[in-house]
């Protein structure tokens, strides 16, 4: 379902009909407005017609002067107005894969489209860069604090953040200042966080910086730290595996991510085939080594303290606390009944 009201091809068609044919043709295969959707490179062309890449250039820019200039052209300024008013509601900057399927899902009418900004004077092209994604814009203005605003936004994430996102947008306009009202909503704000290359969101919806792991997932261990991230408690490597296929849909074995989770330092063996997220302040170590730790950091503590602290860290069974506790070679009481360590 297109939101124009104007029908793309009879519109290129009114506009392009003075066109010599040679000048028509390298402007329909440029932009794939013919039968064929399939944008031709200049060098196709060039080959086509026996003659240079920069000569094929040159037709090109020439038959778009010559639209421009043409009275058919003027004659169809009121779709171009209905076009920049179309990206004005959708924030006056959108990147170009957002725009295009936004229109229209047709790759024709795409095309049609796409050719229309080319032509038109109000749009502006920002051809992709080290930071941001191709995009069009018809407010410089609006522009150029939204390349900043998401650039601030960028430099205020630590590698690892995982934010909501209504948290994210809420940070995003933090960083906005003086900005109209009607463009501060949440659908506005996702489109202009669409066109960075340095902030994205994981298949949970949680955004973060492009190059982190826990954004960008390419394995088992990577969804596994978005899953047992979710679930906010220590799981079982079986548990972990069913939620992976639950939540992405992605079939995996047991000892797969048995052995992923093994050899990732995001993830702390708490128990027999029980993980936890180093984040959460699990240790890894026998339960000796970690009543020892707990310890030396806290001074003599009660036997119910001792047992407290433990499960905190790791997940071990009360009784295998108590036996280690107990162990007149590592472990000593005072007369207060507090244990310390020999």
């Amino acid at each position: 379902m297109s939101t124009i009201s104007f029908k793309p091809k009879q519109v290129t068609k009114r506009i392009t009909s003075h066109l010599p044919d040679r000048a028509g043709d390298v402007i329909m295969s440029r932009f794939g407005l013919s039968s064929d959707t399939n944008r031709k490179t200049l060098e196709e062309i060039g080959k086509k017609y026996g003659i240079t890449r920069e000569r094929v250039r040159q037709i090109e820019d020439s038959a778009i002067n010559l639209i421009k200039k043409s009275d058919a052209f003027k004659g169809e300024q009121v779709f171009f107005d209905e076009l920049k008013q179309l990206i004005v509601s959708l924030g006056s900057i959108v990147a170009e894969h957002e725009l295009l399927p936004h229109i229209s899902k047709d790759k024709a009418t795409q095309n049609h489209i796409h050719f229309y900004l080319v032509l038109g004077d109000a749009f502006k092209k920002h051809r992709e860069d080290d930071h941001f994604k191709a995009r069009w814009s018809v407010d410089d203005e609006v522009a150029d604090k939204v390349h900043d605003s998401l650039k601030k936004l960028y430099a205020s994430l630590k590698d690892e953040d995982l934010v909501p996102e209504t948290e994210m947008i809420k940070k995003f306009f933090d960083h906005m200042k003086d900005m109209a009202e009607h463009y501060k909503t949440d659908e506005v704000a996702k489109r202009w966080l669409a066109m960075s290359k340095h902030v994205s969101k994981n298949p949970l919806g949680e955004w973060g910086k492009t190059s982190s792991k826990n954004v960008r997932t390419r394995g088992v261990k990577d969804y596994a730290f978005l899953v047992m991230r979710r679930h906010g408690s220590p799981m079982h490597f079986r548990e972990v595996t069913d939620a992976i296929s639950k939540t992405f849909n992605r079939k995996t074995h047991y000892a797969t991510t048995h052995n992923e989770l093994i050899k990732d330092s995001r993830f702390v063996l708490v128990g027999r085939g029980l993980y936890a997220l180093a984040e959460w302040g699990y240790k890894t170590g026998i339960a000796r080594d970690v009543i020892k730790d707990i310890l030396k950091k806290e001074g003599p503590m009660s036997k119910e303290d001792v047992v407290e602290k433990v499960m905190k860290e790791r997940y071990f069974k009360k009784n295998t606390i108590l036996v280690n506790l107990v162990n007149p070679k590592y472990f000593k009481k005072n007369k207060n009944g507090l244990y310390s360590v020999v």
